[in-house]
């Protein structure tokens, strides 16, 4: 699955495949963003942590990741 984080004041968006379903990552932005000081904590497939202050979070965007293509196509 992929996540997209927007960051406040940065203009690139923090990208990762995650192991977890939806609804673990719509668990751990809701308890980050519930504290004042709170971490948002997310493991890519390949075991990488990113960590973002809570209240830096602008958005974060969850959904399948695309099915990668081999070969060539006629369209």
């Amino acid at each position: 699955m992929e996540v997209k984080v927007g960051v406040l004041h940065t203009a690139r968006e923090i990208v990762l495949d995650s192991p977890q379903t939806p609804e673990e990552v719509e668990q751990l932005v809701a308890a980050a963003l519930k504290s004042v000081d709170g971490q948002l904590v997310l493991t890519d497939d390949r075991g990488r942590k990113v960590i973002v202050p809570a209240n830096l979070v602008a958005y974060v965007d969850i959904a399948q990741s695309d099915v990668r293509r081999v070969g060539f196509s006629a369209t």
